[in-house]
């Protein structure tokens, strides 16, 4: 487990690397693990890692109340849109790399999850979360266009649309219901969860695993998701939109 024992503060992504999986722990439990540019720098490297180190398993989870609330907005008034758009664009590019990857993931949510941290959950393959967990996803109310189709893949057209036009709050059974996550699981029954999955990746030589990523993933509309994202972020008016959603939201 990565750990800089001169350093007082906790690093912000515990990675815990097995021979059949390696295990990423968002870590901000004081800030529900909301996205920040260090996080998102933290797992872009902890993804590029894995994939040299050919680790056929990446599974995801968070520390604390919940697996994560989105993007951190702390600050975002002292940042220049300039600034917010390279970060939005990071988070896709996490999301590509997560969804597009060679390995396995398998994402463990639990407690109140938004934005681009339920994002990051649907860019795995594997899906489930404790029971009662809840999810929403309200990046439109700001205009900002992210993991829209990888959604739309997964729930289908019309749910994916139902969610995102009313950003509404959905529960586990609701998720499980549409297809978004797998099923619910206990949190102390996720060890031998992740034991499943990984018995089940390795199940296959390694050429095969990668053959059966490639042929079932859409991969045709990844420059489109970037480039949606992009001019969705970077319409004029970005922090002022950011502004107005959190005045509503709160």
């Amino acid at each position: 487990m990565s750990c800089d024992p001169s350093s007082t503060t906790p690093p912000v992504l515990l990675i815990d690397k097995q021979p059949t999986h390696w295990t990423l722990t968002l870590n901000r439990p004081e800030k529900r693990n909301a996205l920040s540019s260090d996080l998102i720098e933290a797992l872009l490297a902890a993804v590029q890692d894995a994939k040299a180190a050919q680790a056929p398993l990446l599974v995801l989870q968070g520390a604390g109340a919940n697996f994560s609330a989105g993007f951190d907005f702390t600050g975002f008034e002292e940042q220049s849109e300039g600034d917010l758009l390279l970060r939005f664009v990071r988070i896709e590019t996490l999301l590509q790399e997560i969804a597009y990857g060679p390995f396995a993931t398998l994402a463990l949510a639990h407690g109140n999850n938004f934005g681009a941290g339920v994002d990051l959950f649907a860019a795995c393959r594997h899906r489930w979360c404790a029971p009662q967990s809840k999810f929403r996803m309200p990046g439109l109310k700001f205009g900002l266009a992210l993991g829209t189709r990888r959604l739309a893949g997964l729930v289908g057209e019309s749910n994916a649309y139902s969610l995102l036009e009313t950003t509404a709050t959905f529960n586990d059974e609701h998720a499980q219901r549409i297809g978004f996550l797998q099923g619910t699981k206990m949190q102390e029954e996720w060890p031998a969860l992740i034991e499943q999955v990984s018995a089940s990746t390795l199940s296959l030589p390694a050429a095969s695993r990668q053959f059966l990523r490639d042929l079932t993933r859409d991969t045709a509309h990844r420059d489109g998701d970037m480039a949606a994202l992009v001019a969705s972020a970077s319409a004029p008016g970005l922090k002022e939109r950011i502004r107005v959603y959190r005045g509503e939201s709160r």
